[in-house]
């Protein structure tokens, strides 16, 4: 897992009044949990928004007042209208202590299935992982090349050394499925085939009926 570093400001006073004078700042205000204390401090709001609006995960170093800490950001609060970031909960990280995180999944290659007309379904974006944040991978990594229509890859088919994955086994992770528009499409051809043969068949018994009745009329 990539490590960033961050420079937060000690946070004087905790309350509605200081979180929005900081907001107007833009800054961010944010705490640090799982350690001995909670760190209360505020971050850039620019800066903080680089490794938030990506898919990517991050172990982040944080300095406040001088002191650095390892820690994972573990939620965030949105404005409802604007989308702004508006407070940032990161959890310590502690050596030899597991902790729980979501992972990305990232998608590798090209689906048999799709490139026959079928329909990619991606059901889990992030997997829910335990473990020493040491053995965290940056994502989890999924090749579906082999898949088709029909096909699919579960929680038991992921391979992460070092850590548990908090989902069933057979759990669906992606799956290639049937696409109904196209095989409609496929069903309309092939009958349209069909009628064609018929008219011709057809259009063949009349011109042998017509020439039937002509040898009758000479014979008669």
């Amino acid at each position: 897992m990539k490590t960033v570093s961050l420079s937060g400001s000690p946070r004087e006073n905790v309350g509605k009044k200081d979180a929005a004078h900081l907001r107007a700042e833009k800054r961010v205000p944010a705490v640090i949990y799982g350690g001995d204390d909670q760190t209360h401090f505020s971050l850039d709001l620019i800066e903080l928004s680089k490794y938030v609006y990506t898919a990517d995960v991050f172990k982040f170093e944080i300095e406040i007042g001088g002191k650095k800490s390892e820690a994972i950001l573990k939620d965030l609060q949105f404005h409802p209208v604007s989308d702004r970031i508006i407070h940032a909960d990161f959890l310590e990280v502690i050596e030899g202590k597991p902790v729980k995180m979501d992972l990305p999944v990232h998608i590798t290659g090209s689906s048999i299935g799709v490139r026959n007309g079928g329909r990619l379904a991606v059901l889990f974006r992030r997997i829910k992982i335990t473990g020493l944040p040491k053995d965290f991978p940056d994502y989890a990594e999924l090749d579906i090349t082999k898949l088709r229509i029909g096909m699919a890859l579960r929680i038991k088919d992921l391979n992460i050394p070092g850590v548990t994955i908090l989902h069933h086994p057979e759990s669906i992770v992606v799956a290639v499925k049937r696409a109904r528009g196209a095989m409609e499409d496929e069903e309309e051809d092939e009958e349209g085939e069909e009628g064609e043969e018929g008219a011709e068949g057809e259009g063949a018994e009349g011109d042998d009926a017509k020439a039937s009745e002509g040898e009758d009329k000479q014979s008669e």
